[in-house]
């Protein structure tokens, strides 16, 4: 017994042991209670549900981040909240694109949590490791935040020029590329991502992916390509990779639950790519000016990304006051997996 509190008194990448395994007990626990609870079965989720199941996830974050702070301090407490915002705001965009491929796909309702939840694995996985590869790299580099900076810079302008785009799923190297290479089921199976069929060229009974195994992967590859965008901009608040890593994973769960939500008015929120290319820039250059010894104070940050955020959400619902809500399944340009 002795053995094993000290093993878990122990550091892992700067964080005791038993902070890492009781945020896992926590993250699995949520995934089973979801899984198993809450959306049992192949079920439609009302917009209704979704805000509920994102409160619950959000208050959960809030829990969490009141443990952080009273256990490591109230700095830390303030870089996961940060953390936690940043993420929720810039993988806001991820949420719409996602919305753009199920609805390309025309992917039911009823699946699409079967898709988000299962992508949520590949997150937890490729967020681990994108985050201590970005860690190892600031440890060893640290003027590699000025490279970070200057992408996020970047990205942000060009995502503040294209923000009238919708993402052309038909023409997504993704597709394209599983098109070539995989026998694809033009209908769905169920909640199956794979199937049996003939294949067009042989005749011969193979396996194939079913448009919501398609979906799921092009979900994975959009999460990751974020990823690239949302990691970095989480190292302007902190180098701690706990930290990092946690606010990550609980804003994602959170936005995953918020999903449907979203989904259902999706056209609601055009303008709010604007305040998320805002964000992106002045995320940007903090992160920049962290190798020059220049800190911008952690609480002015969470308020300064809080107020753009707020903005952009009630400029874009002003906005787009009298039109009706769009949902993602009503998108015309839906096509069919088959080249």
């Amino acid at each position: 017994m002795d053995s094993l509190i000290a093993a878990l008194m122990g550091d892992f990448l700067g964080t005791p042991i038993y902070f890492w395994v009781a945020f896992i007990a926590i993250v699995v626990a949520l995934l089973a209670f979801d899984l198993g609870v809450l959306n049992r079965g192949d079920k439609e989720i009302s917009a209704k549900h979704s805000l509920l199941l994102y409160s619950f996830y959000v208050t959960v974050a809030v829990i969490f981040g009141v443990w952080v702070w009273f256990s490591r301090g109230a700095q830390a407490g303030l870089e996961f909240y940060t953390g936690y915002l940043i993420e929720q705001s810039l993988a806001m965009d991820n949420m719409f694109v996602i919305a753009t491929i199920f609805g390309f796909l025309a992917i039911p309702r009823k699946y699409q949590h079967r898709v988000l939840f299962w992508g949520i694995l590949g997150v937890i996985v490729f967020r681990a490791i994108l985050i201590g590869l970005g860690a190892a790299l600031v440890y060893q580099f640290s003027w590699i935040l000025v490279i970070f900076g200057a992408f996020l810079i970047f990205t942000g302008i060009k995502m503040f020029t294209k923000h009238d785009d919708t993402p052309d799923i038909e023409a997504n190297p993704i597709l394209k590329y599983l098109r070539r290479h995989f026998p694809i089921s033009n209908t769905l199976e169920g909640h199956n991502f794979t199937t049996r069929m003939p294949d067009p060229k042989t005749g011969k009974i193979v396996r194939a992916l079913t448009p919501l195994g398609v979906a799921l992967i092009m979900v994975e590859t959009v999460d990751l390509i974020f990823a690239v965008d949302s990691v970095p901009a989480v190292f302007a608040v902190t180098q701690d990779t706990f930290i990092v890593y946690t606010s990550n994973i609980f804003a994602i769960l959170g936005l995953r639950a918020l999903y449907f939500a979203l989904a259902a008015a999706m056209n609601r929120f055009k303008y709010l790519q604007v305040s998320l290319a805002i964000v992106l820039v002045l995320i940007g250059i903090k992160v920049a000016l962290v190798p020059f010894g220049i800190k911008i104070d952690t609480t002015l940050s969470l308020v300064t990304t809080i107020s753009i955020l707020a903005g952009g959400v009630f400029y874009s619902l002003w906005k787009t006051r009298n039109e009706r809500n769009v949902s993602a399944a009503e998108d015309p340009r839906q096509g069919q997996l088959e080249p």
